[in-house]
C-alpha cells in the first residue's frame, strides 16, 4: 500500500515537473519570436511548432498571442525560483522609516525588475498600435501599473514623508513617470547607461520631486 502512495506521489510530481518544463519553454519560445520577428508576424502554430507543443495547447493554456505575453510579463515580475517577486519586494520596503531608503530600495529594484520587464511592456505598447488584440492588454498593464504607483504614493502620504507641496496624484504621476518602460528605453536602450547609473537616476528623480530636502 505505501509502495503504490509513493509511486502515485511520485507520478504526478513526475507530471507537474513536465508540465512546468512545457510551459517554461513555451514562454522562452514565444518571448524569442516575438523579439526576433514582432508580434504581428509572430503565429501561435510556428511558437507551438518550434516548442514542440500542440496549438490548441497554447490556446487552453495562454488564450492565445496576447495571453502568451500576458503569462511573460508576470514569469518577468516574479523572477526566477530563488527570488521574491518583485511586488512583494516594493510592498516590503514601504515599511522603512527612512524615506529616502524607501526610494532607493524602489530604485535599486527597478534596475533589477525593468531589463526584465520593460521590454515586455514596450512589445506590448508597440503592437497595440495595430493589433486589436493587444490593445485591452495594453490597457490593463499601464492600469494596474498606475495603480502599483498610487499604493506607493498614499504610502508615502500617510507616513508625511512627502513635500507638503506634493498631492499624492502628483507623487502618483512622478512614480508613474520615472518607472516607465519608455524611461528605460530612453536612457539604458538607446542611450546606453549602465544600471548602476540608471539606478541612481531613479532614485535622485525620485528624491527631488517627492521628499522634503
Amino acid at each position: 500500500m505505501t509502495g503504490t502512495v509513493e509511486t502515485r506521489a511520485y507520478d504526478t510530481s513526475s507530471r507537474r515537473a513536465r508540465a512546468q518544463e512545457r510551459r517554461t519553454r513555451v514562454l522562452d519560445v514565444a518571448w524569442e519570436q516575438f523579439r526576433s520577428q514582432g508580434y504581428a508576424a509572430t503565429t501561435v502554430g510556428a511558437v507551438a511548432r518550434a516548442a514542440g507543443v500542440s496549438e490548441q495547447t497554447i490556446y487552453k493554456t495562454y488564450g492565445g498571442k496576447a495571453g502568451l505575453v500576458r503569462h511573460l510579463r508576470l514569469r518577468a515580475l516574479e523572477g526566477d525560483e530563488h527570488s521574491e517577486p518583485a511586488e512583494r519586494r516594493s510592498d516590503r520596503l514601504r515599511s522603512n522609516p527612512d524615506p529616502r531608503r524607501i526610494v532607493a530600495g524602489w530604485a535599486r529594484l527597478a534596475s533589477e525588475v525593468a531589463p526584465r520587464v520593460s521590454p515586455i511592456l514596450l512589445l506590448v505598447r508597440d503592437a497595440a498600435l495595430t493589433d486589436p488584440g493587444l490593445q485591452g492588454l495594453a490597457v490593463e498593464v499601464d492600469d494596474e501599473r498606475r495603480r502599483r504607483m498610487r499604493e506607493n504614493a498614499e504610502s508615502l502620504g500617510r507616513a508625511s514623508h512627502l513635500r507638503t507641496d506634493v498631492s499624492t496624484e502628483q507623487a502618483t504621476d512622478v512614480l508613474f513617470a520615472v518607472s516607465s518602460p519608455e524611461m528605460f528605453e530612453l536612457l539604458v536602450i538607446r542611450c546606453g547607461w549602465d544600471l548602476p547609473r540608471y539606478a541612481t537616476y531613479v532614485e535622485d528623480t525620485l528624491c527631488a520631486a517627492l521628499l522634503p530636502g
